[in-house]
């Protein structure tokens, strides 16, 4: 097999992370999010252009999932990145993320998902499948509270690696 020079891998994986900036880019024109659509993103929290509180920083090392659903605001959307407002534990954050930062994109409404080839600073990988997130409650609320009730009596905490099948609709 001959070798890529165009980098085929590169430019898919561009494309792709272009659905996830019209999506948002819609979401933010109108100010919510249409149906029972609602999204799980994970990023790396060390990515270069990404901007959170150091409070999250020092939480989540790594990698963080946040959940688009009933509560968020000023959401901005650009080429190459999206702001926006979240509350965690009833403290509200602006953050910044760009788009060449995201590790996965889930919209668990329609059982979509899209994963990312995005290596770690140190130029480690994180185990496929998984991700890190924080609880959320019955409705897909973040909830950082440590009561959130886990799913299959398995106890799970806040920043701990759960399978994104755990987030999917049982058929």
């Amino acid at each position: 097999m001959g070798q890529d020079h165009i980098r085929y891998d590169i430019l898919a994986q561009d494309a792709l992370r272009g659905v996830i900036r019209k999506v948002l880019a819609e979401v933010a024109a109108t100010g919510r999010l249409p149906g029972d659509h609602h999204f799980f993103i994970t990023f790396l929290t060390g990515a270069t252009g990404v901007r959170i509180s150091q409070h999250l920083k020092s939480k989540y090392p790594e990698q963080m999932t946040i959940v688009i659903q009933h509560q968020f605001w000023d959401m901005k959307i650009t080429e190459t990145h999206f702001e926006i407002g979240l509350s965690f534990s009833d403290v509200p954050e602006k953050l910044v993320i760009p788009f060449n930062a995201i590790r996965g994109f889930y919209d668990p409404s329609v059982n979509f998902e899209l994963e990312f080839d995005v290596p770690l600073a140190d130029g480690e990988e994180l185990p496929s499948g998984e991700i890190t997130a924080y609880p959320v409650d019955a409705a897909g609320k973040p909830d950082d509270a440590a009561g959130a009730k886990p799913a299959d009596g398995e106890e799970k905490k806040p920043g701990s690696v759960v399978s994104l099948d755990s987030f999917r609709k049982k058929q």
